[in-house]
This record gives structure tokens, C-alpha cells and sequence, in this order.
């Protein structure tokens, strides 16, 4: 595990609202404590040989549909929504590689439908429009890291 991926691990705890992350992967243990108001986080990282642990499987379950808040823009395109990621992740337009992609440019949308998945720690988030609308724009590439608040979607609420 990287530094860069323990950075992420960190930001998605730190976003969540979980008290406590334990994480243990052949010779590394990571624990990441955050307050419940989240504004500190006590981080353990240890790497040493650990031959009595021996760690449960994790399964890909799917999570239940997280909303995405729509932003009002503020440049050039404001008169349309800014659709946000509400978490850390991987964006993925499609429900699965032999599926066809949720949205695109042009497609109108209703509250509720969803426009992409985004998968963290194995739980593919499916994210849904919050308002009516149209795809004016599709920010971010499949299968590409996303940060949390990132801009996914424009949309046009006319």
C-alpha cells in the first residue's frame, strides 16, 4: 500500500462519519480514529510481520444509493447545475463493462435516476440526479479517480 492510497483511505474516513477503521493487509496494519465532529484524526500505521492475524474476507457489496448534491455554477455556465461526487472514489459510467453507460451529453434526466457508480473500499455507490434535467456535460472520464465535492455532471434544469 502506497502513500498516496493511505492519503485516500484517510480523506474517505475522515468524509464518512465513521468513528473507527481498522484495515489489515499482509504485513501492514493501518487504524484510523476520527472524533465524531470529524475535525481530528488519530492515524496508526504499523508494518511488521503479523503470522496469528489472519483477516476475514471482504465481500463487494453494493451500498445503497447516495445522492449528489447539485451545485448552481458560478462561471461562464451558470445557468446550469454542477452534479458533485459525494465521496472518494472510482467513477464509473456503466453498471458493469458489458452494460451500457447510465447517461450521456443530451440524455434527460429525472430526480432519482442514476447517473454513475462510484466505488470505494469494494462498495459500488450508485449516484442519483437530485434534480430534472439534461446532460450538458460529462466531467470526468470512466473508470477514473475522483475526489469528494469533485464536479462529475453539468446539467441544464430548463
Amino acid at each position: 500500500m502506497d502513500l498516496k492510497e493511505i492519503q485516500n483511505l484517510i480523506k474517505f474516513v475522515s468524509n464518512s462519519g465513521v468513528a473507527e477503521v481498522k484495515l489489515e493487509t499482509g504485513d501492514i496494519k493501518i487504524t484510523i480514529r476520527t472524533t465524531l465532529e470529524g475535525n481530528s484524526s488519530d492515524i496508526t500505521y504499523v508494518q511488521a510481520p503479523m503470522q496469528q492475524a489472519i483477516a476475514a474476507p471482504v465481500a463487494a457489496i453494493p451500498a445503497a444509493p447516495v445522492a449528489a448534491v447539485p451545485v448552481v455554477a458560478t462561471d461562464d455556465n451558470s445557468k446550469y447545475v454542477t452534479i458533485k461526487s459525494p465521496m472518494i472514489g472510482t467513477f464509473y459510467r456503466k453498471p458493469s463493462p458489458d452494460k451500457p453507460v447510465f447517461v450521456e451529453v443530451g440524455s434527460t434526466i429525472a430526480k432519482g435516476d442514476v447517473l454513475c457508480v462510484v466505488e470505494a473500499m469494494k462498495l459500488f455507490n450508485e449516484i442519483e440526479a437530485e434534480i430534472t434535467g439534461k446532460i450538458v456535460k460529462i466531467l470526468v472520464d470512466d473508470m477514473s479517480p475522483v475526489e469528494f465535492d469533485q464536479p462529475l455532471f453539468l446539467v441544464d434544469p430548463s
